[in-house]
């Protein structure tokens, strides 16, 4: 019986699609969920090490008016949105190569927080290939799902980050 690798035995790591991303050398958009927020960093493979090139939490959209009342859903659809969009921005102003999606070990079903994601990237105007029938429904991007109505916020934010 073969011993599997540590961070494979782990499930955080694997290894057969990280080869296959290497071998690519594309640029990344890392999107990682933690209890609390969304993260999304933009990665580069120099020598099979990985270089962070930019990173954002959806802790950031607290800079932009994310509503008190609101910010136990920084990890939220509207706040995945957010955040794919506020990266897809920053992308865009600093010049940065198109990059592939990692979704890591990740489950990807469709409507969900990933794909919600994905269309802030692609709404940003980054020009990442993508199926349209993956994303959310415009009001759970919206918020309009919410115990509060957030579709208000939700515009003006998106209108700050634009700006950018």
């Amino acid at each position: 019986m073969k011993i599997q690798k540590r961070r494979k035995r782990e499930r955080k790591t694997d290894y057969l699609k990280r080869l296959k991303l290497l071998k690519s050398r594309t640029p990344r958009l890392v999107f990682r969920k933690t209890n609390k927020y969304i993260l999304a960093q933009y990665v580069i493979d120099e020598q099979a090490q990985d270089k962070v090139q930019m990173g954002i939490s959806s802790k950031e959209l607290i800079k932009f008016g994310w509503p008190k009342e609101f910010q136990g859903s920084l990890k939220s659809i509207p706040a995945a949105y957010l955040t794919g969009f506020l990266i897809g921005k920053k992308l865009i102003n600093k010049k940065l190569e198109t990059p592939i999606i990692d979704l890591g070990m990740l489950r990807t079903v469709h409507k969900t927080k990933v794909h919600a994601f994905a269309k802030g990237v692609v709404d940003a105007g980054v020009g990442i290939k993508y199926k349209e029938e993956t994303f959310p429904i415009e009001d759970r991007i919206k918020g309009t799902h919410l115990k509060k109505d957030f579709s208000k916020s939700f515009d003006e934010i998106k209108s700050k980050i634009e700006k950018l």
